[in-house]
């Protein structure tokens, strides 16, 4: 997608006034991906202001071919040591590229200081994370794939009666894991949250070798990826039964869950998504059981900018990919989460996970 790529340099040139440089060495892979198309373990990148003809992409000879291919666009350097080949172009032709902005945010300080050797570094953090938060197209064509992964694999294994008593959470985590590599996904977006019974309270928790048992709570916290993108979706089950206690917590997280999908328009902000789903927790004398922020965004990272917390800071932008995840967790008893990823869209949003948030008994 060289055409896709040079938009988003060019994007991020309009950036580089505002922070007073006229060049970036970019460092983090992630970024150079979103820039470039690269995915291989090691690259730089010198993105220059005035286009791409002053560009520079960085890589070592073990990704000539590779580089070749995915970015074919870009004049490319061959060196082991990218960033430092970057920085010493950039010191020799001090006129063309300027004031040098890079990542402090992904720079060590001793990679800074040998950097800075060559050529003064002015630390310019998050211009490209701020680019990511806004997805274009084909990066949500990415995550709807990722999402449909993740979609048909539950689907299998709730058909499969992958959900029943004497499975341990290690097996369904794997099992789940598996299908999900079935359905076109190139591997889990995180280690699955598989907890079952008072585990489900545990809001991280990692699977072990404990076994479901009738009338348990199942979380299911799982996602696949696609293209380098991450889904990520949770569903809570019963196995048998559910008591009065249980129906009333998944109640009240299914309403607040909705509550909070509601709330994800474009302008709206971060704080006020976080609250329209706590409130309706707090209401219902649960605010201490929901300890977590509502949701975050998603994307190259499973966890990226913007955070639905009651002290998170911003607006939404329509074509922000994000979860809407509330919880309530009875510690030594049990607890539910109900987690979407959607698009901001105009009107409302687009839900990317579809698979049913009713109540279902196994």
């Amino acid at each position: 997608m060289p055409e896709t790529h040079g938009r988003r340099r060019a994007a991020l040139r309009g950036l580089l006034t505002g922070a007073g440089v006229e060049a970036l060495l970019v460092t983090d892979l992630l970024n150079i991906r979103y820039l470039t198309g690269f995915t291989g373990s090691n690259a730089a990148l010198l993105l220059h202001a005035g286009g791409d003809e002053k560009t520079l992409f960085c890589t070592d000879g073990r990704y000539t071919t590779q580089s070749a291919a995915e970015v074919p666009d870009l004049e490319t350097v061959v060196d082991r040591a990218s960033a430092a080949a970057l920085v010493a172009r950039a010191a020799k032709d001090g006129k063309t590229y300027g004031q040098l902005g890079f990542e402090s945010q992904h720079v060590s300080v001793e990679q800074y200081e040998t950097l800075s050797e060559q050529v003064p570094l002015k630390r310019t953090p998050g211009l490209v994370e701020r680019l990511r938060e806004v997805k274009d197209e084909a990066e949500i064509e990415a995550l709807r794939q990722a999402c449909a992964a993740a979609d048909r694999a539950l689907d299998d294994l709730v058909a499969a009666g992958g959900l029943r008593p004497g499975r341990t959470e290690l097996e369904i985590a794997r099992d789940l894991e598996n299908r999900m590599l079935g359905h076109g996904s190139s591997a889990p977006s995180f280690a699955s949250i598989i907890a079952a019974g008072a585990h489900s309270a545990i809001p991280h928790h990692q699977p072990t070798h404990a076994e479901l048992k009738r009338g348990d709570f199942v979380k299911l916290d799982f996602g696949a990826t696609v293209d380098g993108y991450h889904s990520d979706m949770t569903r809570t089950f019963v196995l048998g039964e559910p008591a009065d206690w249980q129906r009333d917590v998944y109640d009240l997280v299914h309403a607040a869950q909705a509550a909070g999908v509601a709330a994800v328009v474009p302008g709206a902000e971060v704080s006020d998504v976080d609250a329209a789903a706590r409130d309706l927790i707090k209401e219902a004398g649960h605010g201490e059981h929901f300890a977590h922020g509502l949701g975050h965004g998603v994307g190259l990272q499973i966890h990226e900018a913007p955070s639905f917390a009651a002290t998170g800071v911003g607006t939404l932008a329509a074509g922000m990919a994000v979860t809407v995840e509330p919880g309530v967790y009875l510690a030594g008893r049990g607890g539910v989460r109900i987690e979407d990823t959607l698009v901001v869209r105009a009107g409302e949003p687009e839900l990317l996970t579809l698979s049913t948030k009713n109540l279902v008994v196994v």
